[in-house]
Parts: structure tokens; sequence; C-alpha cells
């Protein structure tokens, strides 16, 4: 059997409920103008209390391959370079945190945009389910119940597009798809380019990671001879799950904040910056985004008279 062109590794952890529907918008049956032969998906359990089976992702195609980590370290650094070395492909999709749904064009698009740059460090925005983010929303009764139910008053399995309508910018993309990003929780790019990086840093061993995805999208955005992509009317979708960072209520945050910061200084010498770097706009202005530009227009606007003392 040929090689796939793309391997997309996602990472699980105690996501019974939440696994089957990433799983499910990762699928062929889901993903557009795509087939099997053209990518796969590592489904990594890291060390889950109440494992995923292997059976479980065995039914969402033939180009589904299960790795369970028994001994994994509470980071999920070592998993993703776990996975990366058992991938075939020569490009790598990587998705730290499995509880993100995804909408139904970003395989194809991610496809098209790998073949057409050579070097591409390819990124997507992040949305949180809900009426806002998850960590202000967690304060005012959002749950699991309440997102199921609000995933009900959608046809997501048929119009994956859908899922823009109930959902809320996440914290790292502010500017939407118009400026800098701290993150990509669903990034591509060639595996020569990942192992350039010396993939994910296994120093980052806080629960959860730290900040070890920023770390990796900021040093591949240091990286003058890359050419850095945002994919424009795809995103993710966080679905609430008790992460360690995204449903931590919002008055936890600074505190944990600042011990992912310190262990950053102490591995990196230096202080984290989210990148300055804006990356080029790839992709498609779909209606169901329109929204999200406007008011990411505001708010770079906004941004701009503020620096300018206008």
């Amino acid at each position: 059997m040929s090689a796939p062109r793309l391997s997309i590794i996602a990472i699980f952890y105690n996501m019974q409920r939440e696994a089957p529907r990433t799983l499910y918008t990762l699928s062929t049956q889901y993903q557009r103008d795509v087939s099997e032969a053209d990518y796969e998906v590592i489904v990594v359990d890291n060390g889950s209390t109440v494992p995923l089976s292997a059976e479980q992702t065995a039914g969402f195609g033939r180009n589904f391959r299960h790795l369970r980590i028994d001994d994994a370290a509470p980071s999920p650094a070592a998993a993703i370079n776990h996975a990366v070395r058992q991938a075939r492909a020569p490009a790598i999709g990587i998705m730290i945190d499995g509880a993100r749904m995804v909408s139904p064009g970003i395989v194809n698009l991610a496809l098209d945009c790998l073949r057409r740059f050579e070097r591409p460090l390819i990124g997507t925005v992040g949305f949180h389910l809900g009426p806002e983010l998850q960590s202000r929303s967690v304060l005012k009764g959002y749950n699991q119940a309440a997102e199921d139910k609000l995933l009900d008053t959608v046809d997501w399995r048929r119009d994956g597009y859908q899922l823009f309508s109930i959902s809320a910018l996440g914290g790292s993309y502010q500017a939407a798809w118009l400026g800098p990003v701290a993150e990509s929780n669903l990034s591509f790019l060639p595996r020569s380019l990942y192992d350039e990086l010396s993939g994910y840093d296994e120093r980052f061993d806080l629960p959860g990671g730290g900040l070890v995805n920023l770390d990796f999208w900021r040093r591949g955005c240091e990286r003058p001879d890359i050419d850095l992509v945002m994919l424009v009317g795809e995103a993710t979708f966080h679905q609430i799950h008790g992460g360690t960072m995204t449903n931590r209520p919002a008055p936890d945050i600074p505190a944990q904040m600042a011990r992912y910061r310190e262990q950053y200084q102490a591995i990196r010498g230096v202080p984290y910056r989210i990148p300055s770097r804006v990356g080029l706009m790839y992709g498609y202005p779909r209606p169901e985004i329109l929204p999200w530009m406007e008011s990411a227009s505001r708010a770079v606007l906004e941004e701009l008279k503020a620096q300018r003392g206008t």
C-alpha cells in the first residue's frame, strides 16, 4: 500500500466522550474532497485511565491507526514525538488536544497548501464551543451536558461549518486570521521541517505540557526560511472536558500561567512572548466566518489606533 501524503497525529487523554466527535470530524465521512489514501490519522491514547480501544479507532476508517502509551508522561510532548516516528507520510499534522473537532475542509486545504509551498508551517485558528471562552462560560454553568444540547441545535455532522455559529474565538486568536497567533491547535508541516525543529521539547513536562505547544509554534515562526500560513475559512472547535488550561476557571488562570511562564524561561532563558509574525492567509472567505472577520478587523484597527495614539 502506498504511503499517504499526510499523517495527522491526535493526542487523547481521558476523552471517551469527546474522542468520537473529534475522530468523526477527521474521517472521510466528514472531510470533503479527500480519500482515505490521501492521509492517515494516528490516534494516540496517552495513558487514559479509561482507554480508547483499537476497535473504536478502526471504526472511523481504514486510514486510522491506534497507539496506546501505558506509561505516559503528564505532558503530551513525548507522545507526539513518538507518534511522529511512526508516521508514514512526508508531512505531519499535530493536534495536541484531542478534544478539538475540526471543520470539514481542513484536510483538503492543508494538503493543497503543503503541495504549493516548499517549507510551510501551517496554522489554524481555534474556537471554543459555547457562548464565550470556556474559562468564563464554566463559571456560568456551561458544562458537558449543556454542550451536548448545544451541539444538537446544529446539523454539524452534515455541515461542520455550522460549528462557527455556536462557538467563541479562542484566547490565543484575538485577531483571528488577521494577526499573529500564540499557537496552533492543529498545525501542519513537512516532516523534514519538524525534524529541523527537533519536534516537541520534552523538557516541558508539566501536566498538559505547559507552554510546549506555544513553544513549538514560536520556534517555527522565528525561522526566516519558512512560509508561515494560516488556513482561512477552517478552524478547530474545542469541546469542554476539564482540560489543564482551556477549561480552568478564569480566576485561576493567572497563577497557572505564571507557573508555565516560569518553566518556559527556565528552559529557553528568556520570557515567553507571542510571535509578532503574521501568517499568509490561505483559503476561502466562507460566509460562516465573515462575522469573525468583521470583529477581528475591528480589533486590529483598535490596536493600530492605540499604537499610533489616535
